[in-house]
C-alpha cells in the first residue's frame, strides 16, 4: 500500500505522446448528436466543448467522426470526410486549447452497427455476417473498396493534423468496421485480410502504416480496442494483447482500453471473461491493467468511472496511466474541475442511460439544455 506522501496525483502535469496535460483525466468519445445534418458543428457543439476545457479535463476526445461522406452510422455525427471541415475545426480546436485543455479527434467507419438509414446506402463489413445487436448485414469488401478506406481514414488523418487537433484516435472498438476484422466471429474471409490474426490485423495496420505516411512521425496516433468481445467465438483477450504489442513495435502513441458492452455493463459486473472480472468502477480495469504491463505504450481506460477515489486508487497501484470518463460529464461538465478544487463527491451521475434524446445527447436529470 501507498501512504499520503507516497501517492502519485491525478493533477500533476504529464506527457502523453508528446502531448503536454495538466491531469490524468480523459474525456471519452461521446456521440452528442448536435451536429448538422451532414456533420458540421454547431454552436451547441462549440458550446459543449468550452465548458469540458473550462471543466478542465486535461485531454478531449471528440465525438467520432466518419471518414466517408457515404458513411454515417449514427445521425448528428461530426464529419471529418473532405477539407470543408478544416477551418471550424480550427475554431474549435483554438477554443478549446485557449482553456488549457488539449483535443484529439476520433475517427470511425461504422460499418453493420448501425440502424440509421439502412436501405439507402452501401455498408461495408470483412464479411457477410449480421451484426450480433442490429442484425444489419453489409457488403464483403473487395480489395479495391478496402484500399478505398484506408486511404479514407489518412486523408482524414491529415485533416485531423491541419485543423489543429493535438492527435487523432482511430475507433477500432465496439464492432464497428476496424473491430470487425480484428474479429474471428465477423471476419470469415480467405484472403490476406482473414483467417489468422496476423492477417486480420491487417486492415488496422495498413490504416496506421498510411496514415503516419500523411501526417508525419511526430503526431499522436492512438487507437481504440475491444479488450475482448464478451461471447464465445469473439475476439479473445489474448488476441487482444497481441495486436497490443504488434501496435506497440510499428510505434502507436497510445491505447484506450474499451469494450462493447455499454447497456449492459452495470448488470454484467462480476462476470468473468477470458479470466478477467468485470468490475462495477471501470468495467475494464483488469483488461487494461495487463496491457500496461504487457507494452510501453500509455494506456487509457474507460467504463463506469464515477468515483474519485477509486480512480486513485487504480492510478497507484498499476501502470494504467490515464482515466477517460463519458456519461458522467453529460452530467457535470466541471467534474474534474470539482474534484481538483477538493469536492471529493462521486460523479452526480446514475447511470440511467436516459442521455439519448431527440433533441442531441446531453444529461436530462441533471444538465439540460
Amino acid at each position: 500500500m501507498y501512504t499520503n506522501e507516497q501517492k502519485k496525483s491525478l493533477f500533476h502535469e504529464n506527457n502523453l505522446a508528446n502531448i503536454d496535460l495538466k491531469n490524468r483525466f480523459v474525456r471519452s468519445a461521446t456521440w452528442e448528436n448536435m451536429t448538422t445534418e451532414d456533420g458540421h458543428l454547431t454552436k451547441e457543439l462549440y458550446d459543449i466543448y468550452e465548458e469540458l476545457a473550462k471543466g478542465e479535463v486535461g485531454l478531449i476526445i471528440t465525438g467520432y467522426g466518419n471518414v466517408v461522406k457515404e458513411e454515417q452510422p449514427n445521425p448528428g455525427m461530426m464529419g471529418i470526410y473532405d477539407d470543408s471541415f478544416i477551418q471550424e475545426y480550427k475554431k474549435l480546436t483554438k477554443l478549446v486549447h485557449s482553456y488549457g485543455s488539449k483535443i484529439i479527434m476520433q475517427i470511425a467507419y461504422g460499418g453493420t452497427k448501425t440502424k440509421f438509414n439502412l436501405g439507402e446506402r452501401v455498408i461495408y463489413a470483412p464479411s457477410e455476417v449480421p451484426e450480433r445487436s442490429t442484425n444489419v448485414l453489409g457488403k464483403s469488401m473487395s480489395k479495391d473498396e478496402i484500399d478505398y478506406i484506408i486511404n479514407a481514414f489518412a486523408e482524414a488523418g491529415k485533416r485531423v493534423k491541419d485543423a489543429g487537433f493535438d492527435g487523432v484516435e482511430i475507433h477500432g472498438a465496439h464492432t464497428y468496421l476496424i473491430n470487425q476484422f480484428l474479429s474471428p466471429y465477423y471476419n470469415r474471409r480467405t484472403d490476406e485480410y482473414g483467417g489468422s490474426l496476423e492477417n486480420r490485423m491487417r486492415f488496422l495496420l495498413q490504416i496506421y502504416y498510411k496514415m503516419r505516411e500523411k501526417v508525419g512521425k511526430d503526431f499522436p496516433i492512438l487507437v481504440k480496442l475491444t479488450a475482448t468481445e464478451f461471447f464465445e467465438s469473439g475476439l479473445t483477450f489474448e488476441e487482444t494483447k497481441l495486436i497490443c504489442k504488434k501496435l506497440e513495435s510499428v510505434g502507436i502513441d497510445g491505447i484506450e482500453i474499451s469494450g462493447n458492452i455499454h447497456g449492459k455493463a452495470k448488470s454484467m459486473t462480476g462476470e468473468i471473461f477470458d479470466g478477467y472480472e468485470i468490475k462495477e468502477e471501470g468495467y475494464f480495469i483488469e483488461y487494461a491493467k495487463i496491457i500496461s504491463e504487457t507494452v510501453n505504450v500509455p494506456i487509457i481506460t474507460v467504463g463506469g468511472f464515477k468515483d474519485f477515489y477509486n480512480i486513485e486508487k487504480v492510478f497507484n497501484e498499476t501502470n494504467i496511466g490515464y482515466f477517460a470518463i463519458s456519461r458522467p460529464l453529460l452530467a457535470e461538465p466541471h467534474l474534474i474541475k470539482r474534484w481538483k478544487d477538493g469536492h471529493r463527491k462521486p460523479a452526480k451521475c446514475v447511470r440511467c442511460s436516459k442521455c439519448r434524446t431527440p433533441k442531441g445527447n446531453y444529461c436530462v436529470v441533471f444538465n439540460k439544455v
